[in-house]
């Protein structure tokens, strides 16, 4: 509730952030005598319907957690055999997204069945409820895929291990990305995303350029921003970073694309990701973690897959810090500086 108060009152809300999630653990160890789910009577005294009122009276909506097979992962009732009354109660709860989680399922099938048949009850209740899956991470270590069902199935799903507020973590997630993007990176559009997993930015693990780095590229991903950190405990820089109307209208951009990384030399890499009106962001990451900062310079004719400055654009740094660079010609290099596990975001208009 305090979170609630504060996305209101510190401008999250209208910076685009609009749902307030709860992960595991939320539920009491047992279902009632009617088989439904119940909140965790210390943790949550008024249950989840109250809560969600709240929630929906700051103009805001509510997120919740459930799994697909007979338990969540830390250990209480999972949705195997109940998925239709879990559905209804959530909907009846007035719940907006659903988290479902995939440990302590017994077969491949039933985890694919589960997931079709969650998505099918959610809809049936009649509310609407972004159907966030991890199918993909729990299918991936026995078979590829099937990112064209699970896309039709689901609003975003999560391809790779948890995030943990380390820069390891950070820079797992983003190679594993890199590595995957031919399968990923067209699946995502409108209605359907590749979810990297949350922002730590504003914890403890990660340096200034690496939360950069963090916010500049998931915006490129075009990934769900969800924020894991305490809101009561934020510096003004990091609430600055974390609400930067640039950044995320090139993550929130209406054409929907997901960006990819398409250079990858002397320990830099290069991204880019389409915009609409013919515009498109770069990021730039300096993959090095040792000295100062380093000078990269890329032919302005190789970005946005060569069409991006043909023939001018309008350069504009976005991040660490916004600077209007100016006029690019086709013809002209384009010079940056990137801090060591940093990166510089950049936005380029067609003109």
């Amino acid at each position: 509730m305090q979170m609630a108060e504060l996305m209101v009152s510190d401008g999250w809300k209208d910076a685009g952030y609009e749902y307030l999630c709860i992960d595991d653990c939320w539920m009491a160890p047992e279902r009632d005598s009617k088989g439904r789910l119940q909140a965790d009577p210390q943790r949550f005294p008024s249950g989840i319907q109250h809560l969600a009122n709240y929630v929906h009276s700051k103009g805001l909506k509510l997120g919740i957690y459930a799994d697909v097979g007979n338990k969540t992962c830390a250990g209480f009732p999972g949705s195997f055999g109940y998925y239709d009354i879990d559905a209804q109660t959530f909907a009846d709860w007035g719940i907006d997204l659903l988290k479902f989680d995939g440990c302590h399922c017994d077969s491949l099938t039933s985890l694919a069945d589960g997931y079709k048949y969650m998505s099918l009850a959610l809809n049936r209740t009649g509310r609407s409820i972004v159907y966030s899956c991890e199918w993909p991470l729990y299918m991936r270590p026995f078979q590829k895929p099937n990112y064209t069902d699970i896309r039709y199935y689901c609003n975003h799903w999560r391809n790779y291990d948890d995030v943990y507020d380390s820069w390891e973590s950070i820079k797992n997630i983003l190679t594993w990305t890199t590595t995957n993007q031919k399968e990923i990176v067209d699946v995502a559009g409108p209605g359907g995303w590749n979810d990297p997993d949350m922002l730590v930015i504003g914890n403890f693990g990660l340096s200034w350029d690496q939360q950069v780095t963090q916010m500049a590229l998931w915006a490129i991903m075009a990934a769900p921003l969800l924020m894991s950190n305490d809101l009561r405990q934020i510096s003004s820089q990091v609430k600055a970073l974390l609400q930067n109307e640039d950044v995320i209208a090139i993550n929130q951009d209406p054409l929907g694309k997901q960006g990819y990384c398409f250079r990858k030399e002397d320990n830099i890499e290069v991204w880019e990701k389409p915009l609409s009106n013919l515009a498109w962001a770069v990021a730039v990451r300096n993959l090095q973690e040792i000295g100062g900062p380093r000078s990269y310079t890329i032919q302005v004719s190789s970005l946005g897959q060569g069409i991006a400055c043909n023939p001018g654009c309008i350069v504009t740094q976005l991040l660490p810090v916004k600077e209007r660079l100016g006029f690019y010609e086709w013809t002209l290099t384009l010079k940056t500086r990137i801090n060591p596990s940093g990166t510089v975001l950049l936005r380029l208009d067609y003109v």
